[in-house]
């Protein structure tokens, strides 16, 4: 339990760090974040499940890259439902959905070598 806390407050922040860098992707505050964190949870569990299933060929013709533009609609759909949390552009969507792909690569290389560590 304490684990999904620690995924989930991570994922709110790693939302924080790439609105203070991506310019128009905006989060207003920590609360919105963590909304932001579950709603995001729940369209990439249904939505982008099944967009990721019907896309699956030309992500494997891409190398998985195509699955950027799957997390970049899943996070332009979600800024829409989630007062505080927008996302202004396409781009702004694709830029956020790589950045956030590479902060969860860091907090798991991370967590990982906490873990082997103890």
């Amino acid at each position: 339990m304490l684990r999904l806390l620690l995924h989930w407050v991570l994922s709110a922040v790693a939302l924080l760090v790439v609105a203070h860098f991506v310019q128009g992707f905006d989060v207003n505050n920590f609360m919105s974040a963590l909304i932001a964190v579950v709603v995001i949870g729940l369209f990439n569990a249904t939505i982008g499940l099944l967009l990721k299933i019907i896309t699956l060929p030309l992500s494997i013709l891409t190398f998985g890259i195509f699955f950027l533009v799957v997390n970049a609609v899943i996070l332009w759909f979600s800024s829409k439902f989630v007062p505080g949390f927008a996302v202004t552009t396409f781009k702004a969507a694709f830029l956020g959905a790589l950045a956030l792909a590479v902060l969860h690569l860091l907090f798991g290389f991370f967590g990982a070598a906490m873990k082997s560590r103890s």
